[in-house]
């Protein structure tokens, strides 16, 4: 008779699935993150990577999700623990981004460069992916507020801020 999972039981394979996933799109591409290349890489039977995840699509959603939310944490905890004027505080956030992205190349490769066309079918890879963009203009707000002037396109600073940084991080 099999073994009945805890809810424990399931989030920590799923955890486990979702390291090896993305350790092989890191190491050798999204063809080699397959199903099956999962179950051969956790010694597992061909099938049981599909009781934690309907298909690969699902999977790499869970994966980049993951990657995502770490990536906003970072940033979070880095505009939080910071002080000063919003120069200083955007200094933070960068320097965290550049950290987040060379300690976790394996998530940052995946966060940005695995096109996922059926992202809409995942609110939870959505929402993850929102909110790491969101990091990206919190600290600008605060440069605006209080100014006399129409604030600037917040969004717009603020993407212009991130390809700035993800380009000489990619570089």
């Amino acid at each position: 008779m099999p073994k009945t999972l805890s809810d424990q039981d399931i989030a920590d394979f799923r955890d486990r699935l979702c390291d090896v996933a993305e350790r092989l799109f890191a190491e050798r591409g999204p063809e080699a993150v397959t199903m099956r290349q999962l179950a051969v890489e956790l010694k597992v039977s061909p099938m049981t990577p599909y009781r934690y995840f309907q298909d690969k699509d699902a999977m790499m959603a869970a994966v980049r999700a993951r990657g995502f939310s770490r990536h906003a944490d970072a940033l979070e905890a880095a505009y939080a623990s910071s002080s000063g004027t919003s120069l200083e505080r955007s200094g933070v956030v960068a320097e965290a981004y550049v950290r987040f992205a060379l300690e976790n190349p394996q998530a940052y490769k995946l966060m940005f460069d695995f096109q996922q066309p059926t992202m809409a079918n995942y609110p939870e890879l959505v929402e993850a992916a929102s909110r790491s963009k969101a990091t990206m203009t919190a600290h600008l707000k605060s440069s605006a507020d209080g100014a006399k002037e129409q604030p600037p396109d917040r969004d717009l600073i603020g993407h212009v801020f991130w390809s700035g940084l993800h380009g000489a991080t990619m570089l």
